[in-house]
């Protein structure tokens, strides 16, 4: 994942980088995009490319991992390969994990 837009407002880049390149720089190409700050959660992937570069042997980083996961990547594969399309296939994306927002702890008074 590469990092792109200003301070406070994150948005990702999926990309396809040699593992000694640094978080954001050279990468060979771009994958798709995420945007966890959107309502709900918007993740876009070129499916067939991140096929290709799995079979090619590139593994993908637990945070990308885990959203193709959440968008039911592998079932969607299966499909291509048997020859379905997007529409026969009627495959949605699982829904968001539920978290509690985090505890402010209160200061103490002096």
């Amino acid at each position: 994942m590469s990092r792109v837009g200003r301070k406070n407002v994150a948005r990702f880049r999926i990309v396809v980088a040699d593992s000694r390149s640094k978080r954001d720089g050279k990468f060979v190409e771009v994958l798709g995009t995420y945007n966890p700050q959107a309502n709900p959660k918007q993740f876009v992937v070129k499916e067939d490319r991140v096929a290709y570069w799995l079979k090619q042997g590139a593994t993908p980083s637990e945070t990308v991992h885990n959203l193709l996961k959440q968008d039911r990547f592998a079932e969607k594969y299966e499909g291509l390969l048997k020859g379905l399309t997007g529409a026969q296939m009627n495959i949605e994306r699982k829904a968001e994990r539920k978290r509690k927002p985090k505890a402010i702890k209160a200061k103490k008074a002096e």
